[in-house]
């Protein structure tokens, strides 16, 4: 028997909404009793720069959860946990690896209640962090949004979160409109799933559009040195002086250190469910297309530790099982496969592909220049000061280019060290290169394309201005040399190609 089409409402998903929640979120708690979390809140800017958020928290008494009723005000207290914690540990001039309990213990019990990690995810500073300017205007328009907490100040870091929240309400009613393709399927209805799956590359392209209004706002060197330390995770950062990761104090002294990786846009529920939909399957970072018979390609599960998989612990935990429940009943790649012949059908399957793919790309471009660029700007910079300015505060911008991803593969990076591993070789969780983890992503969204001019489309490479061109020097050599950079946390999987992930891996 079949398995049942998931009902949108049995996860907390808005036919409307998509993932966001289908109740606003508040911009305050109601019970005055947290009225200590939203002053600390309000004014969490200037006390990072003033540097006196740690001494503020410090005297905080620990609140009960025991006042949060409804789901919003849940989502509420996790944000501004989630913000408190982050500017706890990376504002001050060295990162502190002790959470004390006036957050910690709040923390720990509201992301149990709300089935998610401690820790700033895309949840806490994008899809529960926003609030619309007028209420009788969309969601999805850039225009009439606002996020609601911050740790700058900076129109750059609300521009950065805001991209993400219009994109998944742009991308919203793509949501119920392929579970109604995956029912038409069943029925063998090709009308249908033609028409859902034109609608779909239609709404791909409003997405690309969307994400490429990245640069009218949010400025690449804020991003990468003010706005992008502040998000990053604890896990594998003991180049940025986390070590062991953090300590998340409850009193009982024996508290054991935790290690999360930062928020990601890989944490994005939206663009997963369209790789499930469509029947686009992620291999670790490295590792090539099976040589199956093409009948048989595509039909293995996705590697339990692949870093896309990973990033579902850091969903909330009805939407990581929706993506679960969708990956069991879609069929949209088997039925487009079986009617070969029915042209307007593997014509539309195609161009949601190769608008996906289009979107990977433009993600691309923007790693290149809000990560990749700037970091080797700083590694410039830092050549240049003697080895005493540089020690005197960990930089985490500088830091954060070794690998720190939450798939980091310490294994391999031990063997790279020692010379018996090359970095191009790490694979398995994704925690390789950030450029060539979102280019295979990227390559593999069109290996399912049916028709044979669609393979060539987007496996095509555009060659650059000057490639093979003597004065460029040989392969592999001064400028033609590619350098990947690792970076950790929403800046460092913020592109869909690079080896530590994309933020919603676009």
């Amino acid at each position: 028997m079949r398995p049942p089409i998931p009902k949108l409402a049995d996860y907390g998903i808005s036919p409307t909404h998509g993932f966001l929640p289908e109740v606003l979120p508040l911009t305050r708690l109601p019970d005055p009793y947290y009225n200590k979390w939203e002053a600390i809140s309000a004014n969490l800017q200037a006390l990072i720069l003033s540097k006196r958020l740690r001494g503020v928290v410090d005297r905080l008494p620990v609140l009960s959860t025991i006042g949060l009723e409804h789901d919003a005000e849940w989502r509420r207290a996790y944000s501004l946990l989630s913000f408190m914690a982050h500017g706890y540990i990376w504002g001050g001039d060295s990162p502190s690896d002790r959470l004390p309990p006036a957050i910690a213990v709040p923390l720990l019990k509201v992301s149990q209640h709300l089935e998610v990690p401690p820790v700033a995810t895309y949840a806490a500073v994008c899809l529960w962090n926003f609030k619309p300017l007028f209420m009788d205007e969309d969601i999805d328009n850039l225009e009439n949004l606002a996020s609601l907490s911050t740790f700058t100040g900076s129109i750059d870091e609300s521009w950065f979160y805001l991209v993400s929240v219009a994109m998944e309400a742009r991308g919203a009613p793509i949501i119920p409109l392929m579970l109604a393709a995956i029912a038409a399927a069943r029925e063998n209805d090709a009308t249908t799933v033609t028409r859902c799956l034109n609608t779909f590359a239609e709404r791909l392209d409003d997405l690309t559009a969307l994400l490429q209004r990245m640069h009218e706002s949010c400025d690449p060197f804020i991003f990468y040195n003010r706005i992008r330390p502040f998000l990053a995770g604890s896990k594998n950062m003991a180049e940025a002086g986390l070590p062991n990761g953090v300590i998340y104090e409850d009193g009982s002294g024996t508290e054991p250190y935790r290690q999360y990786a930062g928020g990601s846009n890989a944490q994005s529920s939206l663009i997963q469910f369209f790789d499930v939909v469509l029947g686009i399957e992620h291999r670790p970072t490295g590792e090539k297309p099976s040589r199956a018979p093409e009948s048989e390609r595509g039909r293995t599960p996705a590697p339990k530790h692949n870093f896309i998989m990973e990033m579902r612990r850091y969903m909330p935990g009805p939407h990581a099982r929706f993506l679960g429940d969708v990956q069991a009943v879609a069929n949209i790649r088997d039925f487009v496969e079986s009617h070969r012949k029915n042209q307007p059908l593997c014509l539309a399957y195609d161009a949601c592909l190769s608008m996906l793919s289009n979107l990977r790309d433009k993600h691309i471009a923007i790693v290149t220049r809000y990560i990749v660029l700037p970091s080797r700007e700083v590694r410039a910079r830092s050549r240049s000061r003697s080895p005493e300015a540089t020690r005197r505060k960990v930089n985490l911008a500088t830091a954060s280019r070794q690998p720190q991803g939450i798939a980091y593969d310490a294994r391999g990076a031990a063997a790279a060290k020692q010379g018996t591993e090359k970095q191009s070789n790490l694979k398995g969780t994704g925690g390789t290169a950030l450029i060539s983890f979102l280019k295979q992503a990227r390559d593999e969204t069109g290996e399912p394309a049916i028709e044979q001019w669609a393979h060539r489309f987007m496996s095509r490479q555009i060659r650059t201005e000057g490639a093979g061109d003597f004065f460029a020097g040989k392969e592999g050599e001064g400028a033609g040399h590619t350098e990947e950079v690792e970076v950790a946390g929403l800046a460092g999987t913020w592109t869909m190609d690079d080896d530590v992930g994309g933020i919603c891996n676009y």
